[in-house]
C-alpha cells in the first residue's frame, strides 16, 4: 500500500485529489493543510469515518521544517504539493506572503523528502503541482498556437513567478540529488467546492445574489478551463506511468473569453447581462492562456472528457443549493 502525502488537502483540487484516490485505489494518504481561507475540511466532509484505516489529516505548514521532517520519517512513498497561495489578484497585494509559502514551503518539502530518501530513492515520488501561468501569455493572432512543456517559462504575477521559482527548485532537486520529481501545470480548473474569489465561483456567487459580476477590463481574455476531475484523472496518470525529470502539461484545449464564459453563467440562471459590471484591469493581467496536453496523452492515452457546460451547470447547482 502506497502512503501518499497530500499538501494543502483541504483546498479545491487537493480535496478533489484526495476522494478520488481514496475511491479509486487501496492508497493511505496523510493530508497536511494550514487551513487557511480557502482550505475547508467540509471539502472532506464523510472521509474520515469511510476510510478511517486509510487517512489521517494534521493541521500543519508546509514552511514548518519539523513538522514537515517528522511526517516525511513516517515511511512516506509519494508526496503531492499542491499546498500554495493562489490567487493572482492577492499576489499583487501581498506577494511576500506568496514568496513563503509557494518558493519557502516547497523548498522546506524538497529538502525534507531528499533527507529521507536519500537511502532508498528508488519508487518515491515527489508531484510539484503547478500552472499554466508559468508560461505567460500567448498572441490572441495565433489562435493555433499552444505553449508545450519546452516552452520558456515567462511569468506576469507575482502569484505566477512564485509557481515558476518553486519548478525550479524541483527540477534542480532533481538534477542535484536525483530526487525523482514529476512537475504538473494545468489550466484554469473549474467544479464544485472551489472558493469563491476564482472566476466561476465568484460571478456564481453573484449572480444568484443579483449583485455586480465584475469583469477586468474588455473582457477579451482568454482562458483554458478543465473540469476538476479531469485534472485529477490526469495526475493519477501521471503517478502510475509518468517519468521522472519531466513536466507534463494538462489542458483541456477549451478556450473561452471571460465574457462569454459570465454570459454563459447568466444564460443558465436566467439572470440579465445588465449584472456585468467592468473594472479597471488586473496590473499585469495576462490575455491569452492555452497549453497543448499531447505529451501526457502520447504517454499515458489520458485527455479530458468532461463536457463544459455540462459541468458548469452542475458546478452552478452546487453552489444553488
Amino acid at each position: 500500500m502506497k502512503k501518499i502525502l497530500v499538501t494543502g488537502g483541504a483546498g479545491f483540487i487537493g480535496s478533489h485529489f484526495i476522494k478520488f484516490m481514496l475511491a479509486h485505489t487501496d492508497c493511505f494518504i496523510i493530508n497536511v493543510d494550514k487551513l487557511t481561507y480557502a482550505g475547508n475540511l467540509d471539502n472532506l466532509s464523510g472521509i474520515d469515518s469511510i476510510y478511517q484505516n486509510r487517512y489521517r489529516f494534521f493541521k500543519g505548514d508546509i514552511c514548518d521544517n519539523q513538522n514537515v521532517s517528522e511526517i516525511l520519517k513516517s515511511e512516506v512513498d509519494i508526496v503531492v504539493n499542491f499546498a500554495a497561495e493562489s490567487h493572482v489578484d492577492r499576489s499583487i497585494e501581498t506577494p511576500d506572503l506568496f514568496a513563503k509559502t509557494n518558493i519557502m514551503g516547497t523548498l522546506v518539502l524538497l529538502q525534507n523528502a531528499q533527507k529521507a530518501w536519500q537511502s532508498n530513492l528508488n519508487e518515491k515520488l515527489f508531484i510539484q503541482i503547478s500552472t499554466d501561468e508559468v508560461y505567460g501569455s500567448l498572441s490572441e493572432e495565433s489562435p493555433e498556437m499552444r505553449f508545450t512543456e519546452d516552452s520558456p517559462i515567462n511569468p506576469s504575477s507575482p502569484y505566477s513567478a512564485s509557481k515558476a521559482a518553486a519548478d525550479m527548485l524541483a527540477m534542480s532537486f532533481y538534477h542535484t540529488y536525483r530526487l525523482p520529481v514529476i512537475i504538473t501545470r494545468c489550466s484554469n480548473n473549474y467544479g464544485p467546492n472551489q472558493y469563491p474569489e476564482k472566476l466561476i465561483p465568484l460571478m456564481i456567487s453573484n449572480a444568484l445574489q443579483d449583485k455586480p459580476l465584475p469583469v477586468y477590463g474588455d473582457g477579451q481574455n482568454i482562458r483554458d478551463w478543465i473540469y476538476v476531475e479531469d485534472n485529477i484523472k490526469a495526475i493519477n496518470k501521471i503517478l502510475n506511468k509518468g517519468i521522472v525529470g519531466n513536466v507534463y502539461n494538462i489542458g483541456a484545449e477549451n478556450e473561452i473569453k471571460n465574457i462569454d464564459l459570465v454570459k454563459q453563467i447568466l444564460d443558465i440562471l436566467n439572470k440579465p447581462y445588465s449584472l456585468i459590471q467592468y473594472v479597471e484591469d488586473r496590473a499585469g493581467h495576462d490575455r491569452r492562456y492555452a497549453i497543448s496536453a499531447s505529451k501526457l496523452s502520447s504517454l499515458t492515452g489520458w485527455s479530458a472528457q468532461a463536457n463544459f457546460t455540462e459541468k458548469l451547470k452542475l458546478t452552478i447547482e452546487h453552489y444553488n443549493k
